[in-house]
């Protein structure tokens, strides 16, 4: 059973197969796929499932705080079903593409006291940009 499968699981969270389907098209080795990117795929393991339920899931699996919805600008939201596992992300600023990268070092401690302006800081994200070799090419 993927990882992703396992937490749902272990939420008590009900495994419909539409359900299922969305889960293990998010799971394991994958670029961070838009709603209808999910839902094409979904589609080839479920014919019948529908654009709305795959949306409603991502939502439920996003709110469950499985599932990162990943923003960038003026592009589709994508989601990552690694929230559980720190990292960073780096974006092709041509295509969209989204990897996971795993940067050595701690983020948080290198932004200076005093450019904390006094807050208490918690998280931190780093998105890194550039061209995938796909567009640099």
């Amino acid at each position: 059973m993927s990882d992703l499968l396992e937490r749902l699981r272990g939420r008590g969270w009900r495994m419909t197969s539409q359900r299922r389907v969305v889960a293990e098209v998010l799971d394991g080795d994958h670029v961070h796929l838009t709603a209808d990117e999910v839902h094409a795929r979904a589609a080839q393991r479920l014919p019948e499932i529908s654009r709305a339920t795959v949306y409603n899931t991502l939502g439920e699996m996003v709110s469950l705080g499985e599932v990162m919805e990943v923003s960038t600008e003026g592009r589709a939201k994508r989601y990552d079903p690694n929230a559980h596992h720190p990292h960073q992300h780096l974006v092709c600023s041509n295509c969209g593409t989204i990897r996971d990268v795993h940067p050595t070092g701690n983020p948080l401690a290198d932004l200076p006291a005093a450019e904390r302006f006094g807050f208490t800081v918690s998280e931190v994200e780093v998105t890194y940009r550039g061209l995938c070799p796909s567009c640099a090419a």
